[in-house]
């Protein structure tokens, strides 16, 4: 059985691959662009190229980052939130507290704080809107309270009791699973949204455009921006013309390899910065010969990572599954430094000549990651043949039935090691070892314990060579002069602008 989580993951995966907090703001702070000095304009709307469009708002039952992107932070906030560079943080909590064994999480409920439609943030809805996510199997991110036995309120203060430890456990509240709704709302959340955050939602129109408007009343510093228009736009080219047309101003997405193009007169800026995005080739080792550990660590010796990411322009080599932003990194370059001699012999010691395998990519991601890999499997003998589908056929054949050969994925969500650890996901990966060390990890009560045990877990991952990393993805964002306060980190998760400003009109 899939569990829901891993449903949603899917459909995040393609956020952005179709193309390559403070107390006082109530959000995360971010790595800005633009002149801080520059004066703001408070009546300024801000337009902002995204590239995938949600098919409706709902947070709680429709799959998909293209959600969590614009609406977490500006619209929707828990009780914590998380920063850029992932640093968990109070929001609609002044401060909490955890216990030292790891069952007692308390938390004290901010006063003062009012839904966009005027009513008082209450306690219950805290109690509500988590036990609700909890007990509903078909609101995404069910399973990551699994281990909260109760949720209760004592006046401002709101204790979560679990079952046993869960080191996961804060950082999953700053996600869809934590996110404090109003009991007994009307709204049609697949076309509304009320939240609490620093900007309301204001409009849709469909395949277009969705706007926000600065939310008045809102409980920290306000938004100093009064509309932020997000434009989807697909295509990267027409997002230039756009912007070089005044239409637009901030590219999120964007192609690195463009950066004179829109920095040829001035009135843009490109700016890189670090994501969790993992470009990750699954190797399916349910079958010969890919269930043959010299086989995998074969492939993964024959592909250049260092040429990929010169040719996307962004980005930095990554050999394991858990990216630099995130607890338990290590570099695991030593584990398949780029050899095709020694990816050769590994083959011939394998008994494997002549080696014929498919490739599995969603169409949406272009030829630049799959050229490489053809010509660079080819130098070691191996004849890979690039079948380009739609993501609903991707996620049918491969996500689904794991049938595939080889299989890229660009995945954005931070702190998902979890996936290596779960036989039924579609890597196909099945280790009694890694399981364990990760299930130590989430009982750990000791942060650092938790991130050794997870260190350890990914280094025994990518010494079986149970996948490729083949890129940890950099976040790549134009912004025009006069526009500040723009994250440039991890911005294909979330996209928290509390702190955006212009100086234009």
């Amino acid at each position: 059985m899939i569990r829901r989580r891993h449903i949603f993951s899917a459909a995040a995966l393609f956020t952005v691959g179709a193309l390559t907090l403070s107390s006082c703001t109530g959000g995360g702070g971010t790595e800005a662009t633009g002149d801080p000095t520059a004066e703001a304009n408070t009546d300024a709307s801000v337009a902002v190229r995204l590239v995938l469009e949600p098919g409706n708002l709902d947070i709680r039952e429709t799959a998909g980052a293209a959600l969590d992107q614009i609406l977490i932070d500006n619209v929707y906030q828990g009780l914590v939130g998380r920063t850029a560079d992932q640093e968990i943080v109070p929001v609609l909590a002044s401060d909490y507290v955890i216990s030292d064994d790891g069952l007692t999480y308390t938390f004290t409920l901010r006063e003062g704080v009012t839904f966009h439609d005027g009513q008082e943030l209450a306690p219950q809805d805290v109690v509500w809107s988590l036990t609700q996510v909890k007990d509903s199997e078909t609101y995404s991110d069910s399973e990551r309270l699994e281990r909260v036995e109760s949720v209760e309120a004592d006046g401002q203060t709101i204790t979560l009791t679990l079952s046993e430890p869960d080191s996961t456990l804060l950082w999953n509240l700053t996600g869809r699973a934590g996110l404090v709704l109003k009991e007994g709302d009307e709204i049609d959340r697949q076309t509304d949204a009320n939240g609490t955050g620093p900007f309301a939602f204001e409009a849709w129109n469909q395949g277009d455009s969705i706007t926000f408007v600065r939310n008045e009343e809102y409980w920290g510093e306000p938004a100093q921006v009064a509309e932020v228009v997000f434009s989807y736009i697909p295509d990267n080219q027409t997002a230039l013309n756009a912007a070089l047309a005044g239409e637009i101003d901030a590219v999120t997405g964007f192609d690195a390899n463009l950066k004179d193009q829109i920095e040829a007169n001035g009135d843009f800026a490109l700016e890189i910065g670090q994501s969790t995005d993992k470009g990750t080739l699954a190797i399916n080792s349910n079958s010969a010969p890919l269930d043959d550990v010299r086989v995998r660590q074969a492939l993964r010796q024959a592909i250049d990572k260092e040429s990929i990411v010169e040719a996307l322009g962004a980005g930095q080599t990554q050999y394991g599954p858990i990216p630099a932003l995130d607890p338990g990194y290590e570099d695991l370059s030593s584990t398949a430094p780029f050899d095709p001699e020694a990816a050769t012999a590994l083959l011939e010691e394998a008994g494997v000549s002549d080696l014929d395998l498919s490739l599995k990519i969603y169409s949406g991601y272009g030829t630049t990651v799959s050229q490489i890999l053809v010509s660079n499997l080819a130098d070691v003998g191996v004849d890979l043949t690039v079948e380009s589908v739609e993501f609903s056929t991707w996620l049918n054949d491969v996500y689904i039935n794991q049938d595939y050969d080889l299989s890229f994925v660009l995945h954005t969500e931070a702190r998902d090691f979890e996936n290596w650890a779960d036989p039924s996901y579609y890597f196909t990966y099945d280790n009694e070892e890694v399981q364990s060390l990760y299930a130590q990890s989430r009982a750990a009560t000791d942060p650092a314990e938790a991130a050794d045990l997870l260190a350890q877990a990914a280094r025994i991952v990518a010494e079986d060579h149970a996948a490729d990393w083949l890129y940890n993805g950099g976040t790549v964002v134009a912004v025009a002069d006069g526009v500040t306060g723009f994250p440039t980190t991890n911005v294909n998760e979330r996209l928290n602008l509390a702190e955006l400003s212009s100086s234009a009109g």
